[in-house]
């Protein structure tokens, strides 16, 4: 837990000259108070403005642009922290297909952020209090803080999915979306993950569809790219290392399916991430 000009300010001008994509292992959520945060989530610019929350979850690869005015708490924390109850209930916010950027309910706004400040001091207060008691305070300001932003209008309302569990297309629909997350390198086929759900195609294709507009197939694919994007531009794999991750058996199909989709190649979309450097701010001087 820290603050955005305090992170801008330990870390000099790491890690954003040169621009340095990496990807999440825990979740990144900053409230941006004062000027206007800009970064990148899975390869797309993202501009924060006050009162809004910027959310890099588990999975997605970031670049951080050049610091700027933007001010606010800077909350980190593991996919584990939430207990198991509460993760299912928070599914809608915490999956990695959710919003980066999310603007809360005007009621909710004064709120969210004295909660996030509120945060911040029980984190500067080590010490203070007894330790089981110090964790157990941030632990149910974070848990009531995460409840009340998904309230957020960019959110699916939460509890929407379990209010038909077992029948409805919205329960089929996350599981769904659970499977994928779990299978999209091996399970290329809409029937794949029908038999795995225990359901018929057209079942989980009118479940997707009413969820998205979109076919299993096409979320599939969807899912599949965002990897090969990933990793060709955030890990610095290669063209061929991705194709066999993926499930590909050539990797001139792996060619086929990221041009068709980018208009570029792997290799050209490769190379223009590590040629993508913004200029440095004005004014500012690096140390090295």
């Amino acid at each position: 837990m820290s603050t955005v000009e305090d992170f801008f300010a330990q870390h000099d001008d790491w890690p954003w000259n040169p621009p340095r994509p990496g990807r999440a292992t825990f979740h990144y959520l900053i409230l941006v108070t004062e000027g206007e945060l800009r970064h990148d989530v899975d390869h797309v610019t993202r501009t924060v403005a006050p009162g809004q929350w910027l959310w890099v979850r588990p999975g997605h690869v970031q670049c951080w642009h050049p610091p700027g005015a933007a001010r606010g708490p800077f909350i980190l924390f593991e996919p584990d922290v939430l207990r198991p109850d509460l993760a299912r209930l928070l599914a809608p916010l915490t999956a990695h297909e959710a919003p980066a950027v999310l603007s809360p309910h005007p009621d909710d706004t004064a709120w969210l952020q004295q909660t996030a400040l509120q945060l911040l001091d029980e984190h500067r207060a080590l010490g203070r209090r007894p330790l089981d008691i110090h964790h157990a305070l941030r632990r149910s300001l974070l848990e009531s803080l995460l409840l009340r932003l998904a309230n957020s209008p960019d959110i699916a309302p939460i509890g929407t999915a379990t209010a038909t569990a077992g029948t409805g297309r919205a329960d089929k629909y996350g599981r769904f979306l659970d499977a994928l997350e779990l299978h999209f390198r091996e399970l290329h086929q809409a029937a794949d993950y029908a038999e795995l759900l225990g359901c018929s195609v057209r079942t989980l294709s009118r479940a997707a569809r009413d969820a998205t507009g979109k076919g299993v197939r096409e979320l599939i694919d969807e899912r599949r790219l965002l990897e090969a994007r990933r990793l060709l531009g955030g890990a610095r794999w290669d063209a061929r290392t991705v194709a066999v991750h993926l499930g590909f058996t050539d990797p001139a199909n792996f060619g086929r399916f990221f041009r068709d989709r980018t208009g570029l190649t792997p290799a050209a979309f490769a190379a223009r991430e590590a040629t993508a450097v913004p200029p440095p701010p004005p004014g500012r001087v690096t140390s090295r």
